[in-house]
């Protein structure tokens, strides 16, 4: 994106606000020699904070520390589960974290830190992660990158102007079976590609039932949970892992697994960002539960050459191809299907007139992952390009070019209408409600603008 083009999709959000653009570093493509001995060599650790201690931040701080990374801090808004981490630290890894603090400015401030994992809800991914690259740290944050379109070029710009590394938490980069399928998709087999399905139905997930407003926990610190979100009351519901449902903190399974999927159908196809985005659905499943979100959503966007679609379901698990969730890249000559258990060919098929039905390609048969936890090589992945400074595989960029289609597909369905998109100047065309929802004004006294001002 040019200046100019970065100053138009800043006008159109919060201001005119000028950001200037910053060439892209290389992706590393192997381990570091310095990297693979920093198990043996102590003095080589890395120093981590891990921002955020529910599920997935427990999970990228494990792999870290498997990998010969020390934990220097701990934060979260409820004491209960930073109390959680601590524990789990000291009887697996032996290490005791110097601070553990609800305040993630209090782990920023730390000198001796050179990583910060950020792994909170989502409207909590964009600050810290800017606030980290000020200060000098690395950053593995988890999916989906930002809440808003706005926040993700923020993310984009500061990293690149700080020189930092920023990691996007999507694994599935790092897994060898996806990185074949991919090369497949790359070699032409399939023939021209003119749609790309991808798809989450989540049959785990069911009926949230409404719960009365109340006190939040003694241990948690509410209003910085809020931070930047509208104040509301507090509930359960929308607190911990349910905050997903609600357009405040997430957007859905639309951008909780679509950043998963999206992310691997932008990689085969090669693209950053849709023409077009329209959107139906609604809560059919559990229409009188408590979640905002839909349970029941589908998505349509155009690129230059083929369509891609989105299907979501919660509490059904039978989506495209007999299969919960996956990509399917579908071509002339046949369809890949891959999703986190392996990857098959499906040949299409021909009827020439007076002919028999026949097959235009062979086909494969499927593959699986091969082994290997994938998780740990892409959190080693971080730790390999802390060493080099080259680019990670789910770069702050490849992950800000992922969420685009996600953020436009909820947008397109909260207006109800399609919605057009100037790829170049990252904005909204001829529609200002949706345009307002490219970037939210935060609830004060937390900004983004002065960071955007300095981009």
């Amino acid at each position: 994106m040019t200046a100019r083009s970065r100053r138009s999709f800043l006008k159109n959000t919060v201001g005119a606000l000028s950001v200037a653009g910053a060439a892209v570093p290389r992706r590393a493509t192997a381990r570091t020699a310095q990297s693979q001995d920093r198990v043996a060599d102590a003095n080589r650790r890395v120093r981590v904070g891990l921002i955020g201690c529910g599920g997935m931040g427990t999970g990228d701080l494990r792999d870290m520390l498997r990998s010969g990374a020390q934990c220097v801090a701990l934060c979260d808004v409820d004491d209960a589960q930073s109390a959680k981490v601590r524990e789990i630290v000291a009887r697996d890894f032996s290490q005791t974290p110097d601070l553990v603090t609800r305040d993630f400015r209090r782990v920023l401030d730390r000198a001796d830190i050179d990583a910060v994992i950020v792994a909170t809800p989502d409207h909590w991914h964009a600050l810290p992660t800017v606030m980290a690259c000020e200060a000098g740290k690395d950053v593995y944050v988890e999916k989906p990158l930002s809440l808003t379109i706005g926040e993700g070029r923020v993310m984009v710009d500061v990293a690149r102007r700080t020189k930092r590394v920023v990691q996007m938490g999507t694994q599935q980069r790092s897994a060898q079976h996806y990185a074949d399928a991919i090369e497949y998709v790359k070699s032409g087999q399939l023939g021209t590609i003119r749609v790309v399905k991808t798809w989450a139905y989540q049959d785990w997930m069911g009926n949230v039932a409404k719960v009365p407003d109340g006190d939040p926990p003694a241990t948690v610190d509410y209003d910085l949970w809020l931070g930047p979100a509208p104040k509301r009351p507090f509930n359960q519901n929308r607190f911990h892992f349910n905050f997903r449902w609600y357009y405040d903190y997430s957007g859905g399974l639309m951008t909780d697994w679509g950043a998963h999927m999206i992310d691997i159908a932008n990689w085969g196809m090669g693209v950053i960002a849709p023409k077009s985005a329209t959107s139906v659905g609604g809560k059919f499943g559990f229409p009188d539960d408590a979640e905002e979100t839909p349970d029941t959503q589908q998505a349509l966007w155009e690129y230059d050459g083929f369509s891609m679609m989105w299907e979501h379901a919660t509490a059904i698990g039978q989506g495209p191809y007999m299969r919960d969730h996956g990509v399917a890249f579908h071509g002339n000559n046949g369809v890949l299907v891959v999703d986190r258990g392996g990857w098959e060919v499906l040949p299409e098929t021909e009827s020439p007139p007076g002919q028999k039905k026949r097959y235009r390609m062979a086909g494969e048969p499927r593959r699986g992952t091969g082994g290997g936890d994938y998780h740990l090589a892409h959190v080693r992945n971080f730790l390999d390009c802390m060493d080099s400074r080259q680019a990670p595989r789910s770069d702050v960029e490849i992950g800000h070019n992922s969420m685009l289609a996600c953020h436009l597909g909820n947008i397109a369905f909260r207006v109800g209408r399609r919605v057009q998109w100037d790829v170049k100047g990252e904005r909204i065309v001829g529609d200002d409600e949706a345009q307002k929802l490219v970037m939210k004004q935060y609830r004060a006294p937390w900004s983004l603008q002065k960071f955007m001002s300095r981009a």
